[in-house]
């Protein structure tokens, strides 16, 4: 088994102490808010979705760094994408999260959470934000 430090990357760090689109989002056409009952993570998720694109996204809430990073590192790699894109993109996130690494699979920063499947009780928290912007996309 892994050594816990290697799940806390300096860029995972980076990302928990300074996370990206932090803060609420005005003029929002999706939202949805998660908790993971095992740790107390909780996440609100935010988005502006015009047409097919996700055109913004912030979250508010507490967690613990892998979860704070993970939320901060899905807002920059959606926001511009296509809901068919952003779609792609957490299915391979996900496999990463079950496999760890996954041939072909472009996941830019998110490939620091590899290490993650050697801790399976963390797997959730890396997945709260994922989860919240599954809900908010399928919302009408």
């Amino acid at each position: 088994m892994a050594d816990v430090r290697s799940l806390y990357q300096a860029s995972i760090l980076e990302h928990s102490k300074a996370p990206r689109n932090f803060g609420k989002l005005a003029g929002v056409s999706r939202r949805a808010s998660r908790e993971n009952p095992l740790c107390g993570d909780q996440i609100t998720l935010y988005a502006i979705v015009e047409g097919s694109r996700i055109a913004a996204v912030a979250f508010e809430g507490e967690g613990c760094a892998l979860s704070v990073a993970s939320a901060s590192m899905m807002g920059e790699m959606i926001k511009g994408r296509t809901l068919a894109e952003v779609e792609t993109l957490s299915e391979r996130f996900a496999d990463l999260l079950r496999r760890g690494a996954v041939a072909g699979a472009d996941l830019g920063p998110l490939a620091a959470f590899a290490p993650v499947v050697e801790f399976p009780g963390r797997v959730e928290c890396v997945r709260l934000a994922w989860h919240a912007l599954g809900e908010a996309l399928r919302e009408p």
